[in-house]
């Protein structure tokens, strides 16, 4: 019988399961809160142990892992989930660090991240960490957001990042992080943001991106990344903000950016991005901004841009675009702001831009645009500033533009617009910038102009303006810069000018401005500039007050009186000082000299009387002083030599007497010096011979000046003017006289000068009457008796002619035996040698005239450089390499050795023997050349220091590499191109004129090196183009023009003018500078070089210098080389940008 199964006599009751889950649970929970301690234990020790490795920061005072209670006295852990920026889960595990903003110091090397395996969440965004990016970060696996932007991270990024794949968000911006994006990158498939930009990351944008198919902002810009925009990126489709500006991307926009429909923002500037904008473009209908300006895009604007009718800006400015505007531009109807500017963009403004309702900014400027303005441009009324200046513009100014009220600033100048200034122009009440300068308007101003009541600035000149200025101008609040010279205005100028009291530059010069100078000017301290030369004003010069802020002052060619007043010594910033072609009397006070900064001081043609003052010696900057056509008596100051700064110096017409002081030659960089027209006696000093640097001209004429001329004079190997003429001197023209090879004239004329004229270029083919009115001179030029002939005999003739019969005949006759002997010795060994076409000729300095093959210097310069050895190699260029040569005679130069040429050798020797003519204090002496079968060289003046570009890459070198010295740099620079562009025939274009290319001696003086040879090494080479010039030096017509002129040269000078000042190469500034409109305080910041102090007071000094350099350089950078000045301005510009472009 089966035995049951007995039943339960306690059957389970609810209560009963509940105890019991109970029971189970509480024996659970001490394992569970044990391991929730652990986690906490360990995240608390890691982010305390890299607590304690940072500065000390109030705002981690919580992170605080052990605390105290105060009543019990007893210590307990406090949890870092109570910590600031710490979030954690429920079971205490850390979600999120969020330390943005803290003002954290220090590395993050210490942080064990394998402490933190619950970590999402990373923000330390925005503090002053630094050190490299740890690679062990790669242990934060479930890390969605990284943010270490605004830091001092340096280094690579680790490969091992690429290991969170998590990420969705990735942010190290504005840190200087280096090398290149990681390739694996692609792997972050789960990337929605990645930002890098502001670092100095290079190599490519990898391709690997096209795997980031949820990627949605791609921002790249301000780093150093090359090579092309990868087509892949046209796989992404989910983007929404594409920013790759500011870094050297080059090849064309990927056509396949057309895919990327959901794309608002793409900004691509400041590349070297080449090619069409795609039309595809057209595409991507959901546009907000493109940015395209500032790369190297060609051809013409797609017409399917019109399709972007969301589209806010269009920027497509400095770039290399051509044909006409699309009239299809007129349906992007929501542009706000419209730049096309520094292109070369031609045709008609299109009527269709009239659309354009919205539109606040509209540049067409420096472009190629002709035909009249639309006046239909008048119906954009939200702009709030039209720039249409620097193209062919012709007919009137449209009366509509006075439509346009809300409008800040109008850009007309530099066109052809002709006609009178609309009366409308007056309703534009909001206006500050007015410009209408460089044009053929004319008539008067408008009385309207009254209603102006905010213009800042009113730029009219150059243009054929006439009549009056409405004295209702006058009464403007806010008026800082008026320039109106050079037209044909009249009448007075009004005695409440400077009403306002903010007046600082007014420009009026060249009009015929009568009356007396403006009462209102006595009071106007806030006067930088005033320009009234050349104008018909009468009145006292006593007028004028002091100005604490005047740098420029110019009052020449007028008819004002009176006397220079001592208070002018208080206007201690002024820098230039003219007031020539009046009728001021009086003395010059020596107040002058207390003006530190003074650099111009033009005095000349007035009745000035009295002795030139001592005092004046002590303005140690003056590099121009002109006091000559007064009636100055007395001594020249003893101490003229300590104005170490002069150029010009011009007393000439005067009646100084005495000798001329032998101190002057202490005035080392002297171009020109003018005494004549006085009462000089004595000697022509010796010490003049030391002024190595005269060039333009040495006038010494009409004077009283006796004795021998100076053999000393002969160093003056630049010297291009020399005039002694009108005074007693006596004896022979020196021989060394056959040294100055720059001379291209010579008066000698109505002195008592015998003998043979010496045989240089200067002295051949001379006019007679140089030479006329002397004693006996004889020599090869124009009227005078050659020397072989019959001349008078002087007493001791018979004497001579003895010696001549005992001693020379039989000399000469042993002479020739020997010749004979040694002719035939020659005969006989000759074996079909070549000779050279020309000896060396001086043994002391070996490369006086030569052109050799296989002669003692080519020996000489083989032995040297050991066959050039590259151990002696200094440099290489595109042209061969440089090597430095120390010759047995002491003297070290430099040996270019050039590649092999093809073509007429003949001619390459016969232009570079023209090259070695050539003579200018501020390029490097090419003493001559080799070509023979074995080598080709040239052998140029060595330079110490090198060049500027490595010493500006050389921190020591560069602060030793002073102001002072930087700013002569740019001097001589200037005044090398001026002479090779226009003082030499058949001018000379440079062609590479660049840092590499500027040397310097020991003492810091520049020379322009490899002048003329790129000319002169492939003339007609189908190369031509891309032989000119260096990569950033390379002026931006070049790419599409084929034709290197001088304006190529002056676009370069602009540029090494700005590595001048900044220490280093512009880069992206070359473009950006021209926009910057008179802030001077940031154009000091942006430009000047950080390794030289900005507080010593030499540097105070020459800071305005520095700013004026920075002036003419945007002058030279201009796009459109007929906007450029020539070199020829440019040598003494510091004067023209200080009135034209505005700078104080």
């Amino acid at each position: 019988m089966a035995q049951s199964v007995p039943k339960n006599p306690h059957p389970t009751s609810p209560h009963h399961s509940l105890l019991l889950c109970l029971v189970l649970l509480l024996s659970t929970t001490p394992t569970t809160s044990a391991a929730n301690a652990s986690i906490e234990s360990s995240q608390a020790k890691a982010l305390h142990k890299w607590k304690t490795s940072l500065s000390k920061n109030p705002a981690l005072h919580s992170w605080t892992y052990l605390t105290r209670n105060t009543t019990h006295k007893f210590r307990h852990k406090k949890s870092p989930c109570d910590w600031f920026g710490v979030s954690c889960d429920s079971r205490g595990a850390i979600l999120e660090l969020n330390l943005f903003n803290s003002s954290l110091t220090g590395k993050l090397d210490s942080l064990d991240f394998s402490s933190l395996p619950h970590l999402g969440r990373l923000n330390l965004s925005s503090n002053a960490l630094f050190g490299s990016i740890p690679r062990n970060i790669s242990a934060l696996s479930r890390l969605t957001l990284l943010e270490l932007s605004s830091n001092q991270f340096s280094g690579v990024i680790p490969q091992e990042i690429v290991n969170l794949k998590s990420l969705v968000t990735l942010d190290i911006s504005l840190n200087s992080l280096t090398g290149p994006i990681p390739q694996e990158i692609g792997d972050l498939v789960n990337l929605v943001d990645l930002v890098l930009y502001a670092n100095n990351l290079t190599g490519p944008i990898p391709s690997s991106l096209s795997n980031l198919t949820v990627l949605s902002n791609l921002i790249l810009f301000d780093n150093q990344l090359s090579g092309p925009i990868p087509s892949e990126i046209g796989n992404l489709l989910n983007m929404f903000d594409i920013e790759l500006a500011r870094n050297n991307l080059s090849g064309p926009i990927p056509q396949s950016i057309g895919n990327l429909t959901q794309l608002s923002y793409l900004h691509l500037y400041g590349n070297h991005i080449s090619g069409s904008i795609p039309h595809e473009i057209g595409h991507l209908i959901n546009l907000l901004e493109i940015s395209f300006q500032k790369c190297d895009l060609v051809g013409p604007i797609p017409p399917s841009l019109g399709n972007l009718t969301h589209v806010n800006v269009l920027y497509l400015y400095e770039n290399q675009l051509s044909g006409p505007i699309p009239k299809e531009l007129g349906n992007m109807v929501s542009l706000i702001e419209l730049d096309v500017s520094s292109n070369r963009i031609t045709g008609p403004i299109p009527i269709t831009l009239s659309n354009l309702s919205q539109l606040s900014l509209m540049h067409l400027n420096e472009n190629q645009f002709h035909g009249s303005i639309p006046q239909q441009l008048g119906s954009l009324v939200s702009l709030v500033e039209l720039g249409l200046s620097i193209n062919s513009l012709t007919g009137s100014i449209p009366p509509s533009l006075g439509n346009l009220t809300y409008l800040e600033k109008l850009h007309l100048q530099e066109n052809q617009l002709s006609g009178s200034i609309p009366q409308e122009i007056g309703r534009l009440s909001g206006l500050t910038l007015l410009e209408l300068y460089i044009n053929n308007l004319s008539s008067s101003v408008p009385p309207s102009f009254s209603n102006l009541t905010l213009l800042i600035e009113l730029s009219l000149f150059e243009n054929q303006l006439s009549g009056p200025i409405p004295k209702e101008m006058w009464g403007l609040p806010n008026v800082v810069h008026v320039y109106l010279f050079n037209n044909h205005f009249t009448g007075f100028l009004p005695q409440d000018i400077c009403k306002g009291g903010v007046l600082k530059r007014f420009t009026a010069s060249n009009n015929h401005f009568t009356g007396p100078v403006p009462r209102s000017f006595t009071n106007c301290t806030s006067l930088t500039v005033i320009s009234l030369a050349g104008n018909q004003l009468t009145g006292s010069v006593e007028a004028f007050g002091v100005y604490p802020n005047l740098l420029s002052i110019d009052l020449r060619f007028n008819k004002l009186y009176g006397r220079l007043l001592p208070s002018w010594g208080g206007c201690r910033s002024l820098t230039s000082f003219q007031v020539s072609n009046n009728l001021i009397r009086g003395n010059i006070p020596g107040e002058f000299g207390e003006l530190l900064t003074l650099q111009v001081l033009d005095l000349s043609m007035n009745g000035l009387v009295g002795e030139i003052p001592e005092y004046l010696t002590r303005s140690t900057s003056l590099f121009n002083l002109k006091l000559n056509d007064n009636h100055l008596s007395g001594m020249v100051p003893p101490h003229i030599g300590n104005m170490s700064y002069l150029e010009i110096l011009d007393l000439s017409g005067n009646i100084l007497s005495g000798s001329i002081p032998y101190q002057l030659s202490d005035c080392t960089r002297l171009l020109s010096l003018k005494l004549s027209r006085n009462n000089f006696d004595g000697r022509i000093p010796d010490e003049l011979g030391d002024l190595l640097n005269l060039e333009s001209l040495l006038d010494l004429s009409h004077n009283r000046l006796t004795g021998n001329i100076s053999s000393q004079l002969g160093k003056l190997v630049m010297l291009e003017n020399l005039n002694l003429s009108h005074n007693n001197l006596s004896g022979q023209v020196p021989a060394s006289f056959k040294d100055l090879l720059s001379l291209s004239s010579i008066d000698l004329s109505y002195n008592d000068l015998e003998g043979p004229l010496p045989k240089g270029k200067a002295f051949k083919d001379a006019p007679a009457e140089w030479f006329s009115h002397n004693k006996a001179l004889c020599g090869e030029a124009k009227g005078l008796t050659p020397c072989t002939k019959a001349s008078p005999t002087p007493k001791y003739s018979r004497t001579r002619r003895r010696i001549v019969v005992v001693v020379v005949v039989p000399l000469l006759s042993i002479v020739f035996l020997v010749i004979i002997i040694v002719g035939l010795t020659i005969i006989l060994r000759k074996k079909g040698t070549t000779t050279g076409e020309e000896e060396v000729t001086n043994d002391g300095d070996l490369f006086a005239v030569w052109n050799f093959d296989g002669r003692i210097v080519y020996e000489d310069i083989i032995e040297a450089t050991e066959n050039f050895n590259e151990t002696h190699r200094i440099g290489i260029g595109g042209y061969g390499s440089v090597y430095k040569a120390v010759l047995r005679t002491g003297q070290v130069v430099a040996v270019k050795r050039l590649h092999p040429i093809d073509g007429d050798e003949k001619c390459f020797q016969s232009e570079v023997r023209a090259l070695t003519e050539i003579r200018h204090r501020s390029i490097v002496y090419l003493y001559g050349f080799c070509s023979s079968a074995r080598c080709m060289f040239l052998v140029y003046q060595y330079m110490e220091k090198g060049s500027l570009a490595n010493l500006l890459r050389d921190d020591e070198g560069a602060v030793e590499f002073d102001w002072v010295k930087r700013i002569n740099l740019i001097e001589d620079v200037a005044r090398a191109l001026a002479y090779m562009h226009h003082g030499c025939t058949p001018a000379i274009v440079h062609r590479d004129i660049s840092s590499n290319n500027i040397l310097l001696d020991s003492e810091f003086k520049a020379r322009v090196s490899d002048f003329g040879t790129a000319r002169l090494l492939k003339p007609d080479s189908s190369n031509w183009t891309a032989l000119a010039g260096t990569f950033g030096y390379v002026a931006p017509e070049l790419a599409y023009t084929m034709a290197v002129t001088e304006k190529c040269d002056v676009y370069s000078f602009g540029v090494v003018t700005l590595e001048t000042v900044m220490g280093r190469h512009p880069g992206e500034l070359v473009s950006t500078l021209s926009s910057i409109n008179g802030d001077n305080t940031l154009l000091l910041k942006d430009v000047l070089d950080q390794r030289l102090s900005p507080v010593v007071t030499e540097v105070v000094v020459v800071q305005k210098e520095i700013v004026l350099a920075v002036a003419v350089a945007m002058a030279c950078l201009r796009n459109s080389p007929q906007s450029r000045p020539t070199m020829e301005s440019v040598a003494p510009a510091r004067l023209i940008a200080l009135m034209r472009l505005g700078f104080d």
